[in-house]
């Protein structure tokens, strides 16, 4: 995964495209990042380095279930590439016994 401006302004634009609001706020987040499901908020820590809120939305975009209806053909690449590293990553290595 890339840790560019560029690349976050792309999962950015994800949730433009979707339901939720993505806004960057000051807070005590435990993982840094809420979402008001209810409400259909996302709230990213503002004072998260780069790295911190690429990796936050990632996670966010894995976590919830957005609507790829109003997405343009771009983002529903990038977010089911995003999401398909999120079933490589349950994948587990059969064990032999």
């Amino acid at each position: 995964m890339k840790y560019t401006p560029q690349f976050l302004s792309k999962i950015e634009d994800i949730f433009a495209e979707s339901d939720y609001i993505l806004r960057y706020e000051k807070g005590n987040f435990k993982t840094g990042w809420c979402v008001l499901k209810e409400t259909k908020i996302v709230v990213v820590n503002k004072f998260l380095p780069l790295e911190g809120r690429i990796n936050s939305v990632v996670e966010i975009l894995k976590s919830v279930n957005l609507s790829t209806e109003k997405m343009t053909e771009k983002s529903k690449k990038l977010f089911s590439e995003l999401k398909g590293e999120q079933a490589k990553d349950k994948e587990t290595i059969p064990t032999t016994s």
